[in-house]
């Protein structure tokens, strides 16, 4: 399956759709385009997040850590509201320690959702976890052992940008003195499962669902600003996992 464009009728043969992510905000930035066409479709969505988030404190004033879980629990209902999506799991393991999780655990519980849920397509983070975050780089390798132990590699998309997206992402995060903790998998557009450009309407509902999440987004939006954050979640990537 390969998806270059927004088309409702492509979008349609995503099928069930599960998304297995570290942190309440990941499934938005990465697909919530996505989640929405499925949804619209009338395909199953589920989403899975691994960690309430309680690390991820932008100003221990507004947010204290000890009640960040709460918090974050409370954006990403928000969020999937938004997006249409029903179905969530969390898998409850502890905000920065998921390299520190029992493996084994984690890719039998995945797994066991991937057999409920009988995914058509399923999408996490590419090796490298986007940012060179050890939670996602964890998600992933779960993810992808989880797939492969239930005969579903093929379905397996990880996220990605292309070489113009990191050219933009990365020369706004240098003017701004942004660091993202390393450089994401990097796709050129013909090697691509999945590269659509949400319409109008969707990213409007996406940028909503992203500022429900304000306590992870409001100061990236004030740093790089309205326009660039816009240009930056309008396009959501993937590629199929076995092309690693």
């Amino acid at each position: 399956m390969t998806i270059t464009e927004y088309d409702p009728a492509a979008l349609a043969r995503l099928g069930t759709v599960l998304g297995v992510w570290a942190h309440p905000d990941d499934e938005t930035y990465l697909c919530g385009g996505l989640m929405m066409a499925a949804v619209a479709a009338g395909s199953r969505v589920v989403c899975v997040t691994a960690t309430r988030g309680e690390a991820g404190s932008m100003d221990h004033d507004r947010w204290p850590p000890e009640q960040l879980a709460d918090v974050r629990t409370l954006e990403l209902a928000v969020a999937l509201d938004t997006f249409g999506v029903t179905e969530h799991h969390w898998l409850d393991y502890p905000d920065g320690g998921c390299a520190a999780v029992d493996a084994e655990d984690a890719v039998r519980r995945i797994a066991e959702l991937i057999v409920e849920v009988a995914p058509d397509t399923i999408l996490t983070f590419a090796p490298d976890g986007m940012t060179g975050h050890a939670d996602h780089i964890a998600v992933c390798e779960w993810t992808t052992e989880a797939a492969r132990r239930t005969g579903r590699s093929d379905r397996l998309h990880y996220a990605t940008v292309t070489p113009t997206e990191w050219a933009q992402q990365e020369a706004t995060f240098f003017e701004h003195g942004i660091s993202m903790g390393g450089q994401p998998d990097v796709t050129a557009p013909a090697d691509c499962s999945i590269l659509v450009t949400l319409p109008v309407d969707l990213c409007a509902r996406k940028d909503t669902a992203i500022r429900a999440q304000v306590s992870q987004t409001e100061m990236l939006i004030q740093a790089v600003g309205e326009e660039t954050f816009a240009m930056f979640i309008a396009t959501e990537t993937f590629r199929l996992a076995r092309q690693a």
